[in-house]
């Protein structure tokens, strides 16, 4: 009873701290030069956390693998339309656990043997259709210039005046929730909208000469499990490869995407991005995001634990949250306190979607700069993506499809700059639309769907 008085009587002054400590963190400045180094986050860090065990590294991957066998096995089992939606989320987010496996092969914590890191790199990678090398040497860049805004490689902004010349198809895949979290095996064919590159070319802007082997080596292992695939879909049929490995491979990278936006993205209080005199490894690094995944923490190997990983990388992930507890009495006001989750992190949805449509661009000078909303950002979806459904369907059936593509982005593309210079559309006449080689009777569908009607010498 007195226990039970004295934490009642506790509980005011607990509110009163936590209020106060969210006060000093809304206020806190998170651009600032920080009072430490990279070398006193070092020191705080115990020495066995810096210690790489490849047994239990190991072990962590005969579960992951051992997981993935017995769920196909029970999933082709029972073959019904109850377990399949089960499966798929269950094995896309193992599939998504392979990949950190990958991952960690990748930054050289999964073993100090490096041969060995490349060949189970390899092995799980290739499974889940990732070029191993490829993205290893694109991610090799993504950390070491994290943070800023144009040596960064992954989910760095994209600034002003580039975001006013992104054609349709580049908005809708870098801004539009929630076709950007599908959107890794294009970024892995065609790079970012800045700086176009292949991870499957060995001779792509994103590689030095002496790389291009280990990157042909990659490409190759990736296309034998495109043949493997393949010959599943003659052998067993393509709706057991479907159910089996397609859908969960979707979800897999919708996980990877999600995860990774999440950790350069979407905090309360917006993230610096930084550039010239004021970019260092130590400020890009604090400039990433821990998360909490509830269960799914220890199921994708502590990735979630992001600040420590991104400032050291070659720790294993099975010391990341001790290393995280030791570096927090040195980082003080610069550690983000992540949102404590349930069991799985639907808390996670809201801040996603409240980032995608606040984050859009940066500014194109500065040296500190952050995220820019545009409040008609790839204008109203709905109505016009209705519009250009019906441009579609207006092209005659004898059109070649890759006519059809170009017309269709090139109107999507000139609707998005309309919008964004005019917050409507101009007045269109069948002239115009004729100029761009459209046919009539989808003229007069995008007019009317525009809610005008058409001119006479439209019809």
């Amino acid at each position: 009873m007195t226990v039970a008085k004295e934490t009642e009587s506790r509980e005011p002054e607990r509110r009163q701290k936590t209020e106060t400590e969210k006060k000093q963190a809304e206020d806190f400045d998170y651009s600032a030069a920080p009072p430490f180094t990279i070398a006193d986050l070092r020191a705080a860090i115990p020495k066995h956390c810096w210690v790489k065990s490849t047994w239990r590294s190991i072990s962590y991957l005969i579960r992951d693998v051992l997981v993935v066998t017995i769920l196909g096995a029970a999933a082709a089992y029972f073959d019904n339309w109850i377990v399949w939606p089960l499966y798929w989320f269950l094995q896309g987010t193992m599939f998504w656990a392979l990949f950190v496996v990958g991952h960690d092969c990748g930054h050289g914590s999964f073993s100090d043997n490096q041969s060995l890191n490349y060949f189970i790199g390899h092995i799980v990678h290739s499974f889940i259709l990732v070029p191993f090398h490829g993205w290893r040497i694109s991610h090799r860049t993504h950390h070491a210039n994290h943070g800023h805004v144009e040596n960064d490689e992954t989910w760095h902004p994209v600034t002003e005046s580039l975001y006013k010349k992104l054609p349709f198809m580049a908005r809708l895949g870098r801004l539009t929730f929630p076709v950007s979290l599908f959107a890794f095996p294009v970024y892995l064919w065609v790079g970012t909208p800045d700086k176009g590159a292949s991870h499957y070319h060995p001779e792509s802007a994103l590689f030095l000469p002496k790389e291009r082997n280990d990157v042909l080596t990659s490409t190759i292992c990736w296309c034998t499990m495109l043949v493997l695939l393949i010959n599943f879909a003659i052998t067993i049929g393509p709706m057991w490869v479907l159910k089996l490995y397609v859908v969960p491979y979707w979800l897999n990278v919708f996980w990877l995407a999600l995860v990774t936006y999440l950790h350069h993205h979407g905090y309360e209080k917006k993230v610096p991005w930084y550039r010239g005199k004021e970019w260092s490894y130590l400020r890009g690094g604090l400039s990433t995001i821990d998360r909490d995944y509830g269960w799914i923490n220890k199921v994708h190997h502590d990735i979630g634990t992001h600040v420590v990983h991104h400032l050291f990388p070659q720790i294993p992930h099975y010391h990341l949250i001790e290393a995280t507890a030791a570096i927090k009495p040195v980082l003080g006001d610069y550690y983000r306190v992540p949102e404590k989750s349930g069991p799985l992190p639907v808390h996670l949805i809201t801040t996603v979607m409240k980032s995608f449509s606040e984050d859009h661009f940066v500014s194109d000078e500065g040296e500190i700069v952050f995220y820019q909303s545009d409040p008609k950002v790839l204008f109203p979806v709905v109505e016009d993506l209705s519009c250009l459904l019906k441009f579609w369907r207006g092209q005659s059936l004898q059109t070649p499809l890759s006519r059809k593509v170009r017309l269709f982005d090139s109107l999507a593309s000139t609707m998005a700059n309309n919008l964004a210079e005019k917050d409507r559309y101009p007045q269109i006449h069948i002239s115009e639309l004729e100029q761009r080689k459209f046919r009539k009777p989808a003229a007069v569908a995008l007019v009317r769907t525009l809610g005008r009607s058409p001119d006479d010498d439209m019809l």
